[in-house]
């Protein structure tokens, strides 16, 4: 397949699928579902159920396309030994804090249904799932060694929390030198002042941190290509 030239903000966006990675960031029951550890401090949980079916869409597209898809996972250890104490002192008085007991499993432990995927965007055999301690997807991750062990230097992002996960792994893709697509629909926030203001974030200074379009924009590129 030739290069892909996707319609973006403040430039359009142009990848090699075989040099490209859908990274979907978060898109968990603690997150995404009522029960989970979002739906007790989230004003709103519907607005983080969102990105769902345009995810569902770039994903079927990027698989057909023979993108690296990549999943990611924010949670702890069933001991909390890899929880920070910052952020653990944090929740440690909620009701619904880390590591509790909620409807679904406790709240962010790998290994309880709380933890993992919503059952719409469960990652197919083959494709990576990378389990994250932090908000960035890189940190203390094997993330960057598996892009760069497959080629990968162009990523394409979605998932939750726009303001959060998503722009802390925007962040760090940067810093390590790759290029990337945020999808503005493909993302959401608790907080919709927050998730547009992420987006000026990463437009602005010409893109500093990446590009931003849409899945409309994408899905009408690959189709194209």
């Amino acid at each position: 397949m030739a290069d892909i030239n996707v319609h973006a903000e403040p430039g359009d966006f142009a990848f090699d699928p075989g040099k490209a990675g859908l990274l979907v960031i978060d898109m968990q029951n603690d997150f995404c579902r009522p029960g989970g550890y979002l739906s007790f401090r989230a004003p709103d949980i519907t607005l983080l159920q969102r990105p769902i079916e345009p995810l569902q869409q770039v994903l079927k597209a990027c698989r057909n396309a023979g993108m690296t898809i990549l999943h990611t996972r924010e949670g702890h250890r069933p001991d909390l030994s890899d929880c920070p104490p910052s952020k653990l002192a944090k929740n440690h008085s909620l009701e619904h804090g880390i590591g509790q007991e909620g409807p679904l499993g406790r709240f962010l432990i790998r290994g309880s249904r709380s933890h993992d995927f919503i059952d719409e965007l469960q990652p197919e055999p083959g494709e990576v799932v990378i389990d994250k301690p932090g908000k960035g997807a890189f940190f203390a991750t094997e993330l960057d060694l598996i892009l760069r062990t497959r080629g990968v230097t162009h990523l394409i992002v979605g998932g939750v929390a726009t303001h959060v996960c998503v722009q802390s792994s925007l962040r760090e893709a940067a810093d390590r030198g790759y290029w990337s697509l945020v999808l503005e629909d493909c993302c959401a926030s608790s907080v919709p002042e927050l998730h547009h203001a992420t987006f000026e974030m990463v437009k602005y200074g010409g893109g500093i941190f990446g590009q931003v379009s849409d899945s409309d924009a994408l899905l009408n590129a690959l189709a194209a290509a």
